[in-house]
């Protein structure tokens, strides 16, 4: 399906070639085309123009506005304020332009980016041994958003979840485990995701209580960083053991969130233990680091301490080992020079936004990062509980991210059970759409805020039909498809030679800029500002289901099946949409 050119293509580019047909100087000037409140569009470029040209912007708009052909796309253009160009559109060009958008249900006529590349991106990066909690919540969100949308628009993305899988916490729990092998038999072969993360968080409890109180033990377990680290067979086999258990439950996990997590994506700190004496090789050889106090250090001008002295990244401490850094820097150089990707996305929390832009700025000096390929941390803020401090138990103790889920499921099924009024849904419907609901919900709240905000966790809010909730924009895709069912023979289809109502243009216009919005989310890693449009999508048709009979009292045939043209063609965009965020749409509510 060939993708469709969007009205404000389209209008920009009648303006365009009316702009240089006025004005030589005006070839390949942006009209400034935005949406209006006055007419459909306005576009304010001509007074920068005017100024430039040293021509009046009114006299220059009103040339403008007698080489724009209208008639079929732009019905009326007239001249505004100083020289502000206020631009109406035909309804035929309107209901055209959908029907083209209709005839592509998978992508909605939405064109791929002009030049994909292929970005990696970093998230989901849960820690072996160790349950996953609210704050993992975020950046396995936000960044299977991203994902999906940059796949949208064709960009080629490698999924990577860089998982804690390598440091001195597993000498304590490997010689642990070594000296109390029963901790970790199973009785059964199947072991749930919970269970197996249950008995790797009391093996851990008990080896920490161990590792502060035992002298001896403390000084065998670091012995067993150093066998790990230098490969001795019997301590990665135990070492192996804990990752697999540990992955049985981030897959339950990203299970239940809904989210394809594929076991080759996940590449550890552990997966770059191999690259990690050349990665401090080539930054000391290229003098990007330097050896201080023995150990390998990079310093900026910029960072400092209270002191007033240079803070520098280590990339390798005096004693030898390997820090965070030498791995970031690693991965970098793994996926630019084997992933040959143009674009490294990671999706971390803001506070280790220092430790980024110093990785970053390394990766820069050595080469590794430029022109040709650029670096980007999305920052994300924290999560809060609704006294607006983070988000914490009555304990005090960080909040279990599948406590979390399993809280708003069983929110969302009692909400899905009392909308059932008239017993139409089985219990495992009631609870499938519970859990479709729920988990919705808890993702929207999350993907519906500025990534670099924090923001409260309400869950009272999160599953409300009222306000800005993915319940809302679910119960607007259910009530369409309870629309079209009871339409009974009278079926979709586009009726160009019709008038249209104001809520029919508005919610027709809103349809065309779903293009728009995907690639500018996808560009500005800002899922939402998709979720934005689909709520403010879901409002036009709520506002056009108030004012526009669809089938009671029945309209006349042709715009009967318009209206269920424009409320299927809606449908499909909040559908698509909500995919894109990672969010079912179930049929019925």
């Amino acid at each position: 399906m060939a993708p469709v050119t969007s009205l404000t293509d389209l209008v920009q580019q009648r303006l365009a070639d009316a702009l240089s047909s006025a004005l030589a100087e005006a070839d390949g000037v942006d009209p400034l085309l935005r949406r209006s409140d006055r007419a459909d569009f306005q576009a304010n470029g001509i007074l920068a123009l005017a100024k430039k040209a040293k021509a009046n912007p009114r006299e220059l708009a009103t040339q403008v506005v007698s080489g724009v052909v209208t008639g079929d796309v732009i019905k009326d253009i007239e001249v505004s304020g100083p020289g502000f160009l206020n631009i109406t559109l035909t309804d035929s060009a309107i209901t055209e332009n959908l029907a083209a958008r209709y005839a592509d249900p998978d992508r909605l006529g939405v064109p791929f980016a002009e030049n994909p590349g292929t970005t990696v991106v970093d998230y989901a990066q849960p820690n072996v041994a160790k349950e996953m909690h609210v704050g993992h919540l975020r950046s396995a969100v936000i960044g299977d958003a991203v994902v999906q949308l940059l796949e949208f628009t064709g960009e080629t993305v490698v999924r990577r979840h860089h998982i804690g899988d390598w440091g001195t916490q597993f000498g304590m729990l490997i010689q642990y485990l070594d000296e109390h092998p029963h901790e970790l038999d199973h009785k059964d072969a199947q072991v749930s995701g919970e269970e197996a993360m249950s008995n790797l968080d009391r093996l851990y409890k008990a080896a920490r209580k161990h590792f502060d109180s035992d002298e001896e033990f403390k000084t065998r377990a670091r012995r067993r960083v150093v066998d790990l680290q230098a490969g001795d067979p019997h301590t990665l086999a135990v070492w192996q053991k804990f990752v697999d258990e540990s992955k049985i439950y981030f897959f339950s996990v990203f299970e239940k969130l809904d989210m394809e997590v594929r076991d080759p994506d996940i590449v550890g700190e552990s997966g770059y233990n191999d690259m990690l004496a050349e990665t401090c090789r080539l930054l000391e050889e290229s003098g990007v680091a330097v050896r201080s106090e023995g150990a390998l250090c990079v310093f900026f001008d910029d960072v400092k301490g209270p002191d007033g002295n240079p803070v520098p990244l280590i990339v390798q401490k005096s004693d030898g080992g390997y820090g965070y850094a030498a791995t970031d820097l690693s991965a970098i150089r793994d996926r630019v020079f084997n992933l040959k990707a143009n674009t490294l996305v990671y999706v971390v929390d803001a506070r280790q936004s220092l430790h980024f832009k110093m990785v970053f700025e390394t990766a820069r000096r050595a080469g590794w990062l430029g022109d040709d390929v650029k670096a980007h941390q999305l920052a994300f803020g924290t999560v809060l509980g609704k006294d607006g401090k983070p988000f914490k138990t009555r304990e005090g103790e960080t909040v279990k991210l599948v406590d979390l889920l399993d809280e708003a499921i069983e929110r969302a099924t009692a909400v899905v059970r009392e909308k059932d009024t008239l017993g139409q849904l089985s219990e495992a419907d009631i609870a499938e759409r519970g859990t479709q609901v729920g988990v919705g919900a808890v993702k929207y709240a999350d993907l519906s805020t500025s990534a670099n905000r924090d923001y409260k966790f309400d869950l009272d809010q999160m599953v409300s039909l009222n306000g800005d909730t993915s319940v809302y924009l679910q119960y607007a895709y259910a009530r369409i498809q309870s629309i079209l069912r009871k339409a009974g023979e009278v079926r979709p289809s586009a009726h160009p030679e019709l008038e249209l109502a104001e809520a029919e243009r508005a919610l027709g216009l809103h349809v065309d800029a779903f293009a728009e919005t995907a690639a500018e989310a996808a560009t500005e890693y800002a899922p939402h500002k998709l979720a934005a449009y689909l709520y403010q999508l879901a409002s036009l048709f709520t506002t056009f289901y108030d004012q526009c009979p669809v089938i009671k009292p029945a309209p006349p045939k042709d715009i009967a099946e318009n209206r269920l043209f424009l409320s299927d063609v809606t449908a499909k965009t909040l559908h698509r949409g909500m995919a894109l965020l990672g969010i079912r749409t179930p049929e019925r509510l």
